[in-house]
């Protein structure tokens, strides 16, 4: 078990390393270790290899000019030059909220940036003003749409977080597929298999196989197949494909850079890096702010109340299974894998940082 501060101080010393300011290390690490904290161990430490390796490749820019490039007085649309998606997601959800303050919402789409981590982080941000958070991104393109072969599209995440008075607050964070390609990496470092809905081969058949997409497959849209409904998988990851790289400017569809090692980019993009899109919505620009804080929690104890089917598993409210693991992992520690383990070891060896 490693503990939140020495995962955190760990991934900060090598991101300096590879040449960021001591702040923009700090606020990425804030966004990698938060994924580990709240169980979504596929985009946390064990990322931070791969962040390296874009580094080592001339594809992260730890200097980064993060400007906005276009705006009226509710939008903007903000240039990452090439930062972290760490680094330049915060940023931009900051600003997201900051036209919310003066305007009652916030929308900012980001082009030419990279894999900025857990879709819920920047969501979450808006819960510090009592506002409704809206994050996504487009991806590596692994996935499949419904009845093709080819790699189109990517995880392409959805994260809405909104606030409550007293209750927890509503926090969704969803990959529009069925798994996360993280989820794959996880079943691949334990030697496991997938289960049926998850991939399909080269030929667009099911697998199990947990190297299936790098052995030329896809991951499926949510839902796994047309009879689960996969197109309404395929439906949701083209709409955060389009609002967060077509509106911006960044690479959309299979043009988008992939974060995955075995997938380089393409040589003819299409726009700049990766996209994101977020937005910021003050309660009040609605109804007054309390009556629908009041009427969140209403929402939230009834649906907690739900009569469940067994009682050893009560109906959970979106966020639910997060906290719990946030609040497990702060006493107890952050557990890692051997592989993942054997990977922060490499990399504090190469750039003098120790574990």
């Amino acid at each position: 078990m490693y503990t939140y501060e020495q995962l955190h101080q760990f991934a900060t010393q090598i991101f300096i390393a590879i040449g960021h300011e001591e702040d923009l290390a700090k606020k990425a690490s804030d966004v990698l270790i938060s994924a580990d904290l709240r169980g979504v161990d596929s985009h946390g430490i064990a990322r931070l290899k791969g962040y390296v390796r874009l580094w080592e490749v001339n594809r992260i820019n730890a200097k980064p000019n993060i400007r906005i490039v276009h705006e009226t007085p509710s939008t903007a649309t903000v240039d990452a030059d090439a930062a972290l998606g760490l680094i330049s997601a915060p940023i931009a959800m900051k600003i997201a909220i900051d036209k919310a303050k003066q305007v009652g919402s916030g929308w900012v789409s980001v082009k030419n940036s990279n894999h900025y981590g857990i879709a819920g982080y920047h969501s979450m941000m808006a819960l510090e003003e009592d506002m409704i958070g809206i994050s996504m991104t487009n991806a590596s393109p692994l996935v499949a749409p419904t009845f093709g072969k080819e790699r189109m599209l990517g995880t392409n995440p959805i994260s809405v977080a909104i606030p409550t008075l007293h209750q927890t607050p509503f926090v969704a964070d969803m990959a529009t597929t069925t798994a996360a390609n993280g989820k794959l990496e996880i079943l691949q470092r334990k030697n496991l298999d997938t289960p049926l809905g998850w991939v399909q081969d080269a030929d667009g058949n099911p697998t199990t196989n947990a190297h299936g997409v790098k052995e030329g497959g896809a991951l499926l849209p949510l839902g796994g197949d047309r009879e689960h409904a996969s197109h309404k998988g395929y439906i949701l990851g083209s709409i955060v494909d389009i609002f967060s790289a077509v509106l911006s400017g960044a690479n959309y569809g299979p043009w988008a850079p992939p974060f995955v090692s075995f997938m380089d980019p393409v040589a003819d993009p299409v726009g700049e890096g990766l996209g994101h899109f977020f937005g910021a919505m003050r309660v009040d620009a609605f109804r007054p702010k309390e009556d629908f804080l009041r009427n969140m929690d209403t929402w939230v104890e009834r649906f907690r109340k739900t009569a469940p089917i067994d009682t050893d598993n009560p109906v959970q409210i979106p966020g639910d299974y997060e906290r719990e693991m946030e609040a497990d992992r702060r006493i107890n520690g952050i557990p890692l894998l051997a592989p993942v383990i054997a990977d922060l070891k490499e990399l504090g060896e190469k750039f003098g940082v120790t574990l």
